[in-house]
Formats: C-alpha cells, sequence, structure tokens
C-alpha cells in the first residue's frame, strides 16, 4: 500500500506548466510528495498580443506534457490555457481540480503568470508552495518553525518527504514572552513523538540569519518555510525572513502558504489543534493497513517462527449458537489444521443458555465459562469480564479476540489483526475496522451502522484524546494485542471495555504502539436501540474514569451510574431505573493467581 496515499492533506498537487520555462524543480518535488500529481499547460501572451498566435506555442507545449506525464502519477490536463490573463484564467481549473496544494516556481512562474507573490498569498484557493530551485536532492531538510497554519503545512511535507534527515528548527526571539512562544508549544509536543524528526532549538535576536546558517551547517537541501506575512501586512511580499533566505542561500527553498485562515491571535487555540492533527494524520498514514497484505499465511508463519511468538485465539460468547459453530470451523481450518498460525484456541462463554459451548466442544476446542474463573474475585456479567478473564487461561504471546456473531466470517478477520504486530515488533495493540452494512426493513444500507461509535465513542475521543482521532472504529469487536501489553492495561467489565483498552495502551506506550487494518466487510446481528443506548452509558463512564485519572479529581458520582428508561404501557409512560455501573478490573499482572500460572513473569519480576 502507497502509505502517501492516506497522509490527508497531500493527495494531489497541482503544477502549472508555462510555456517557455524549462525546469522540472517543481513536478519532481510534486511527485516526491503526493501520489497524484496533475499538470496544466499555460501560453502566456502580452496583453495586447492576439490568442491566436499562441496556437503554435499550445501544440508544442502539448507535446511537452505528454513527455513529462510520467505514467499513472502525473496526469496532463488535455486542454491548454491560451491566455493574457494567466493568473485569473488559472482560478477555474483550481477550483476544478481541488487540489491540496498548488505548487510554484517562486521566479519563472509567478513573473510568467504575472500576479505578485502577495496576490498568490493573500487570498489561496489551496494551500500554495513556491519553490526557488533547483532541486537537486531532499536527503536534509530544514523546516523552521514557530507555530501557527503554514508552519503546520510546512512540517506536514517535510514529513511526506521522508528524507534520511529532517531537522525542525525552532527559533524563539531574545526576550520573547510565554504568550509569544505560545503556538510553538502545541508543534512540540508533536514533535516529542516523531523520532524521526531532530529537534533544534535556539534563542536569537536575528531569526532570518539563524536560519542562513543553520542551512549551511547541517547542508540542506532543501529549506520548507511558512510564509510569515500576515492579513495587512506591509513589506515583503513572503515575509521579510523568507526574503533574507532566499536571497542568501543556494540550497533549494519552498515557501508555503496555508489557506486556513490566519489566528487572531498567536494564542489562538486553533493552532493546537492544527497541530495534534498534524501527528494524527501521520500516524493514519503509517499505522492503517488492509488485511490483504498479511494474506500470504506462509509468510506469516515464518515471521512467527523467527521471532519465536505464540498466538492465542479467545472467542467471547453468550448465546451464539447460530454463528460460533461456523466462525470456529473457518478460522481453526485455514489458521490451525492448513497452517500453523495460530497455537490455540479458546471459547470463553458468559454462561450462555443455548448450545453456543456444547458446538465449540464438539468442534475441538477448550470452553470456559468466564464466571467461573478466578472465583476468589467474584463473578460479574459482560464482555469485558470474559476479555479480562482470557488472559487468564491463554498462553499466547499474542492474544486476539473476535465476536463470534458474525455472520461473514473469513480467516481475514483474524490474519488481518496479527499481521501488523508480526511485521513491526514496535506495534503492541492492533485494531480491526470495516463497512457494517445496516438492515433496515428489507434494505441493506452500506454506509450504516456503528451508530454508538458515532454518535458517542468517536465524539468522546475527540474532544478528550484527538490523537486518537484517526483510529476508525474504537468500538470493533476484532482486535488483539501483546500479552506484555495488554496484562498492564485495566479492563472495564462491560461494553467500555474497548474504549478502556484503547485509551490505556495509548497512554502507557504512545499512539505509534498502536495500529489498525481494513477488514473490508462486517454482517451481524444488529442490537436494540434500548440496548446501545446502554452501551454508550457505559462508554461515557469509561471515559470519565480515565479522565478522573489523569485529573485527580473524581466527576461520576454514585447516582450517575444509573440509567432511567423510558418505558410504555396502555394508557402511558412511566420510568424504570437500572444500573448500568462500568466496573473495572486491575490489570491482569497485579493478580497473584495469573503470576503464579506464568513462572517466567515471576522470575522476570524478581529479577
Amino acid at each position: 500500500m502507497n502509505k502517501k496515499t492516506l497522509f490527508a492533506s497531500l493527495r494531489k498537487i497541482l503544477v502549472p506548466v508555462v510555456y517557455g520555462r524549462a525546469d522540472e524543480s517543481a513536478i519532481k518535488l510534486a511527485e516526491l510528495l503526493a501520489p497524484e500529481v496533475v499538470l496544466v499547460g499555460v501560453v502566456c501572451l502580452p496583453a495586447d498580443g492576439s490568442l491566436s498566435a499562441g496556437a503554435s506555442k499550445a501544440q508544442e507545449l502539448r507535446r511537452l506534457l505528454r513527455k513529462l506525464g510520467r505514467g499513472h502519477q502525473v496526469r496532463a490536463r488535455s486542454q491548454v490555457l491560451v491566455t493574457t490573463t494567466p493568473w485569473q484564467d488559472l482560478q477555474p481549473v483550481i477550483e476544478a481540480e481541488a487540489p491540496d496544494l498548488l505548487l510554484l516556481d517562486s521566479d519563472g512562474h509567478l513573473t510568467s503568470l504575472g500576479t505578485p507573490a502577495e496576490e498568490v498569498l493573500s487570498h489561496p484557493a489551496c494551500d500554495v508552495g513556491l519553490l526557488r530551485g533547483p532541486l537537486s536532492s531532499v536527503e536534509r531538510v530544514l523546516v523552521p518553525v514557530r507555530g501557527g497554519p503554514s508552519a503546520e503545512l510546512a512540517l506536514r511535507i517535510g514529513l511526506n518527504l521522508s528524507p534520511r534527515e529532517l531537522y525542525a528548527l525552532h527559533i524563539q526571539l531574545a526576550g520573547d514572552s510565554a504568550a509569544s512562544n505560545a503556538p510553538f508549544k502545541a508543534i512540540e509536543r508533536v514533535l516529542q513523538r516523531m523520532p524521526e524528526v531532530q529537534l533544534r532549538s535556539i534563542v536569537t535576536a536575528d531569526t532570518a540569519k539563524t536560519i542562513v546558517e543553520q542551512t549551511k551547517a547541517i547542508a540542506a537541501d532543501l529549506v520548507i518555510l511558512g510564509a510569515s506575512a500576515r492579513a495587512g501586512q506591509t513589506g515583503a511580499a513572503l515575509g521579510p525572513v523568507a526574503e533574507y533566505v532566499l536571497a542568501q542561500i543556494s540550497a533549494a527553498v519552498l515557501v508555503v502558504k496555508t489557506r486556513r485562515p490566519l489566528p487572531a491571535s498567536f494564542a489562538d487555540e486553533r493552532v493546537s489543534a492544527g497541530a495534534i492533527s498534524l501527528l494524527v494524520d501521520k500516524w493514519f498514514a503509517q499505522n492503517t493497513f488492509q488485511a490483504d497484505e498479511f494474506a500470504d499465511l506462509h509468510h506469516l508463519v515464518d515471521l512467527k517462527q523467527q521471532q519465536g511468538l505464540t498466538i492465542s485465539l479467545a472467542l467471547p460468547a453468550l448465546n451464539e449458537e447460530a454463528t460460533v459453530g461456523k466462525v470456529i470451523r473457518t478460522v481453526k481450518q485455514a489458521l490451525m489444521d492448513k497452517v500453523p498460525l495460530l497455537d490455540e484456541i479458546v471459547l470463553i462463554d458468559s454462561n450462555s443458555t443455548d448450545r453456543t459451548r456444547q458446538i465449540a466442544e464438539k468442534a475441538g476446542i477448550p470452553v470456559y465459562i468466564h464466571q467461573e474463573l478466578l472465583p476468589a474475585y467474584g463473578a460479574r456479567n459482560g464482555k469485558g469480564e470474559a476479555l479480562w478473564k482470557s488472559l487468564f487461561v491463554t498462553r499466547g504471546d499474542l492474544i486476539i479476540w473476535i465476536d463470534t456473531d458474525i455472520v461473514n466470517i473469513h480467516p481475514r478477520f483474524v490474519y488481518g489483526i496479527i499481521g501488523p504486530m508480526l511485521i513491526n515488533p514496535e506495534i503492541q495493540f492492533v485494531k480491526g475496522f470495516y463497512r457494517r452494512p445496516l438492515r433496515v426493513g428489507d434494505k441493506l444500507q452500506a454506509g450504516g451502522g456503528g451508530r454508538v461509535t458515532e454518535l458517542t465513542a468517536r465524539p468522546l475521543i475527540n474532544l478528550f484524546y484527538p490523537e486518537l482521532s484517526g483510529v476508525i472504529q474504537p468500538l470493533s469487536g476484532e482486535y488483539g494485542g501483546r500479552r506484555a501489553a495488554l496484562e498492564r492495561c485495566a479492563f472495564s467489565s462491560g461494553y467500555g471495555v474497548e474504549t478502556s483498552l484503547l485509551i490505556d495502551i495509548y497512554e502507557l506506550f504512545g499512539l505509534s504502539a498502536i495500529a489498525q487494518v481494513d477488514l473490508l466487510e462486517r454482517i451481524h446481528h444488529n442490537q436494540s436501540l434500548e440496548a446501545l443506548s446502554k452501551m454508550s452509558f457505559a462508554i461515557i463512564q469509561t471515559v470519565m474514569r480515565k479522565l478522573e485519572r489523569h485529573y485527580e479529581r473524581a466527576f461520576i458520582a454514585d447516582v450517575n451510574k444509573t440509567m432511567k428508561l423510558i418505558r410504555y404501557q396502555a394508557g402511558g409512560y412511566y420510568l424504570e431505573l437500572e444500573e448500568i455501573a462500568e466496573l473495572e478490573r486491575p490489570p491482569m499482572i497485579e493478580i497473584p493467581e495469573y503470576l503464579a500460572s506464568r513462572p517466567a513473569l515471576t522470575r522476570s519480576e524478581d529479577a
């Protein structure tokens, strides 16, 4: 998979190709940055010239565009603009193509297009980059950052180039107040989680001179600057810093300006949101996979054996006699009998009253009733309780969980979760996501389903844990992790378990330890609206509990753990009180019985 296709702001770049300008640096840079590059030919004529005089030039330019259109990535528009007002005539093209970045040559393009830089940057229809080349290499890239939307765009472009060395240069003016330095704090928070970025901080009285000195010190091939000119500002078109840097260094320079409006003040909270977005987009690009990437099961087995790992699949179940047999047979045959990817499959039953356990036993897998496990700690109902106790009865280094109500079961629901952990030892936890068709009457709505996810879980995550906002389906039932990570997590006993684990893994190991996998489509039984309401209530409790620990104060009183359900009988409505207390189990590594069952772990703790 081309990960650049997932980096949200850099999918398509538009590059004008002006007749008479042979420099291809802008096209080369565009190819490095985005999976789609669109070229638009422009023949610029003098204001008093005849448009018909440009016919032969247009033909010549079309031949050049065909030559420059290198395969699938670079596409040349069929229509060449022949115009006396090139910048104005480019605007409809920009609107029609809707590029994520307009890339211009800061010398040739601006002169040829007959527009000053301040006009290009004042109200851009999309993000804009002005390149001063030539660009020979992008091995070393320097990105001076202070804060604000254009600084975030500059960092995003630097990351997309994937240079061998990427430097973020934070320049603080001597005597700056804390408020004036506030925009960088949000970016700094992000940079500290990006080991591939080398952060340099310098206090100076001369920003422009320091950038020039640092460019020469690291022998940078490319400097990416955020345009510093603000609305209504007079003076140099690109800002005095950029103008000085352009005049003083020989390295290529890219000056970028975002279309996002400038904040009302340097301390505007939107700056922080943009910085977090940069971190999330980067994670999404690098840690989002497709199950098909791991369809070579023999390769997965080789990776597993090379790393000396064992893998357990635990199946939580409650009254799933209609589907549990097919789930077990499908997975066992493909991933145990034919290919030894799984070392064990166990059923963790929640005291089913139908034939769920008998079907599993007949299929030849061990069956446990979770209410009967670890009796000293009592018996609680709930899926989270089953998952927590599955750590006690399984032995694998990797533990995978999938629901047993999947109608369209396929081995990818398991190997898709396993794959990222086998190819990257840093990944501790993997979530599945999929299309969830929702049946309404006799119709199947492909985009439906996941109502609690979209109405409760994702809004809460975006509000309180924005770093996790790129997780597509935080409540999916198909996920897994490394035992060494999972045993350190607290487990909500009920509906909040998925949210609880996701937050704990993030807080313990960081965003880069989480991955997600597209499992294509999942068909299962939809729950009633009342059940979804209870689920939402439990998830809200879970998030509040995590916030209580973070802020060291209580948010939820005992009265908040009961929910009034609305009932109706002939004659009118009435209320029924139901307790929905989302209880929590401690990390399994704190349970003596668990430690005793894993002597190797006990020895390592003593050491």
